[in-house]
């Protein structure tokens, strides 16, 4: 008879009885006291498991100057990212749910030498960034020396420059950001007073925060240091000098009128610029689009669907499959389709792109986008889709109901994104549940989009046409 305290025959894999020690703390022999002292939490560890995954926990208990506290004090690590991280430890699971949880995860996991960790981190990282967190997430790939991720940081701060100063939260990066920022030739500004009034935000802001008078020069320039330097005023016009930068207490009166006589004059003789003000005359370039962007939805004229292309929106890359043959298929009740597919690189997935109805009447096969007298130029469709991995699991899917235009492809975000590996094979998948015409195809197996490779059908020895139906995957890096 089996003992009911016996748990370990419950338990399948490895990933399960670890985390019922984790939970449990059974067998436990050291532990942590994590955060600071008001939001302190005490977790229980085995040593044994830890020092398997980290050499620096193998040096704290097995090493020559083992650790003797008891609980070993873990100050500078939130309790939940700490959680995270053993939970990572004792059953590979990673559990990122926010931008800022993937901050804290991915700093226990540079501390305590876990890079997978750290990859998987800054993965999440790549995939949340927009212009509200775009610059602290330079500061923190700049701290953990991630230089992929700082790059990555600025291009968006390049590209979406406007946004990123308008944040509240652009006043509290540091000021080494702000530095780099203005030292940029390309950001997407409409003239060099977007630069100045968000370094004058920024500067009254931390005056505040170091106590000091925000409108008072000597404060203001004292916490700016050599930012303001960077500034390239003779861009400016007269009149745009003259309303903004003149008026504010950044500058002395002396300090403006050099500036203004400097723009103003187109004589040899000019007064010289201020002491450490830039003499640049160069215009921030605004960064050119590697390819031309597209809308989510794609018009088709004639009942020609795009085909063979790669088209960017953004961060986003649609890899839209090249179509062999294309008849119309009339769908009566619920049509499902799906195709397995590998890629040559790890990615993102975030969503599939499909055709909507083309119109036909009496049974025919449409030959064109024609509107019949009567009818409407869009109509109500209901979706639904799902990206599988090759046991068959579901990791995301998504339903969609919405009014959509004939003849055009309308794209199926998931309900979250998923990172899928090179070289595995996946499954996508879309039910229809509307009557009507839809655009079949037959397309190509394989299809090179940026920098990755599709390889479509892998596995499926039966090709159908109604597989045309998933005309693009959308994914991002």
């Amino acid at each position: 008879m089996t003992n009911t305290n016996d748990w370990q025959i419950h338990k399948k894999t490895v990933s399960q009885r670890g985390h019922h020690l984790l939970e449990t703390a059974l067998w436990s022999d050291c532990r942590f006291v994590v955060g600071t002292t008001t939001h302190q939490q005490v977790f229980q560890g085995h040593k044994l498991l830890l020092a398997m995954a980290s050499p620096v926990f193998e040096a704290m208990f097995f090493g020559g100057m083992a650790e003797k506290n008891d609980p070993i004090p873990i100050l500078d690590v939130q309790p939940d990212a700490f959680k995270a991280f053993l939970e990572y430890i004792y059953t590979d699971n990673i559990n990122l749910e926010s931008f800022d949880n993937a901050c804290e995860l991915c700093y226990v996991a540079k501390k305590y030498m876990l890079p997978h960790l750290v990859e998987e981190c800054t993965r999440f990282l790549w995939n949340d960034l927009f212009p509200k967190n775009a610059c602290r997430a330079y500061e923190f790939a700049r701290l953990f020396e991630e230089p992929v991720l700082m790059e990555k940081c600025l291009k968006i701060i390049s590209c979406e420059t406007e946004a990123v100063l308008q944040e509240p939260s652009f006043e509290d990066v540091e000021l080494p950001t702000l530095v780099t920022i203005l030292e940029l030739d390309e950001l997407s500004i409409a003239s060099e007073l977007d630069l100045f009034n968000a370094v004058q935000r920024w500067a009254i802001r931390e005056c505040t925060r170091k106590g000091l008078s925000p409108d008072d020069n000597k404060s203001l320039r004292s916490v700016l240091g050599a930012a303001l330097g960077k500034i390239r005023f003779l861009t400016l016009t007269p009149a745009q000098f003259a309303e903004g930068p003149a008026l504010s207490p950044l500058l002395t009166q002396d300090e403006s009128f050099a500036v203004l006589m400097n723009i103003s004059s187109s004589t040899p003789d000019k007064l010289p610029m201020p002491e450490g003000f830039s003499t640049c005359t160069l215009l921030r370039k605004k960064p050119a689009p590697e390819i031309p962007t597209e809308n989510s939805v794609i018009p088709v004229q004639s009942g020609i669907f795009p085909s063979g292309e790669v088209v960017q929106e953004g961060h986003k890359y649609y890899c839209l499959r090249n179509i062999i043959s294309q008849p119309h298929i009339f769908n009566t009740s619920i049509l499902d389709c799906s195709v397995s597919f590998t890629v040559s690189r790890n990615i993102c997935i975030l969503g599939v792109q499909v055709p909507t109805q083309v119109l036909g009447e009496n049974g025919e096969t449409p030959s064109c986008n024609l509107i019949r007298p009567g009818q409407t130029e869009s109509y109500s469709e209901l979706i639904y889709s799902h990206l599988l991995d090759s046991d068959g699991s579901r990791l995301t899917y998504t339903h969609l109901t919405s009014r959509v235009n004939y003849g055009s492809l309308v794209e199926i975000v998931f309900n979250r994104s998923i990172y899928i590996q090179r070289n595995k094979v996946y499954r996508v998948g879309v039910v229809l549940n509307k009557g009507g015409w839809y655009p079949m195809g037959a397309c190509g197996t394989s299809m090179a989009c940026d920098n990755v490779l599709f390889t479509f059908c892998v596995g499926q020895p039966n090709y159908s046409v109604r597989e045309g139906l998933i005309r693009s995957i959308v994914f991002t890096y």
